[in-house]
């Protein structure tokens, strides 16, 4: 049904000979989502699709959520603006899992470039998969049981640091007080364990004091970057990723600045990790 060219031996795929501005079948729809559980994260080029068609893709794919930091598309709540400029270049740096200071974080993100800088600007993912099967047994062991605090005010913090910050952004840390989820997860559809804590948001395991906590966590931090975990994604106008957010982790490279990026992203609902 599709030409698949893989990007990267851990996770990643580009998905040729489909046309996401067409009306897509169920059988079309059902066939992407096998291929995103495969290789965790896909990618199409040349899809100068509209907010409809947008948000009618991730609709067959489950419940749509919104974002309580970010803009947002105009009659469009759950397209969410991804944007950098000269005088307001983005914030996040670190390598993350989206919404993970949800009870339920989201099941996948669809995001499609609008702008892209003349270069850099691309995006890294990796495999939480691949990196829980190079752990030892004995880590493997160790963190099993263990479970660790989601923050969404940790992950904002340079946003609530800014003048106004905390105003403006009162509502969203009163409705995301901070949440638990395990440290390795299943994932539900696969059933294969997955690393599920990540920098911008995990603040502390819960069953370890502080130093050996902070100690675990670095380490996982670190471990995911491995680069054979890992594949890397350059953008042009209307590109599309399509990523597992229960089993990948990304970062955006900001090497472009002055440049203007702008990307949309629809996060699609997940389930409680267990």
């Amino acid at each position: 049904m599709f030409d698949v060219k893989l990007i990267g031996g851990a996770l990643g795929a580009e998905l040729r000979g489909v046309d996401l501005t067409k009306d897509l079948s169920t059988s079309v729809l059902s066939e992407i989502r096998k291929l995103l559980i495969k290789h965790e994260v896909i990618f199409f080029r040349d899809q100068d699709i509209s907010h409809i068609q947008h948000k009618q893709m991730a609709d067959f794919f489950g419940p749509l959520q919104t974002h309580p930091a970010y803009g947002t598309i105009k009659d469009f709540p759950e397209i969410q603006i991804l944007e950098s400029t000269a005088e307001k270049p983005t914030k996040i740096e670190e390598w993350h899992t989206d919404m993970t200071f949800r009870k339920h974080p989201p099941m996948g993100s669809i995001l499609r470039s609008k702008v892209c800088p003349p270069s850099g600007g691309d995006t890294l993912w990796s495999s939480m998969t691949a990196a829980y099967n190079a752990l030892s047994s004995p880590m493997k062991d160790l963190l099993k049981n263990l479970t660790a605090e989601h923050d969404f005010s940790y992950g904002f913090k340079e946003s609530l640091a800014e003048p106004g910050g905390k105003e403006r952004l009162r509502d969203a840390v009163l409705q995301n007080p901070p949440v638990i989820h395990p440290v390795i997860r299943k994932h539900p559809e696969s059933g294969k364990s997955v690393i599920f804590v990540n920098s911008l948001f995990t603040t502390k395991i819960i069953e370890l004091p502080r130093n050996e906590s902070d100690a675990i966590l670095k380490f996982l931090h670190e471990h995911i970057k491995t680069p054979e975990f890992t594949c890397r994604f350059s953008w042009k106008p209307n590109s599309i990723a399509f990523w597992d957010n229960r089993s990948t982790q990304h970062k955006p490279v900001n090497d472009y600045f002055p440049a203007h990026r702008m990307l949309e992203r629809i996060a699609i609902d997940g389930d409680k990790p267990y």
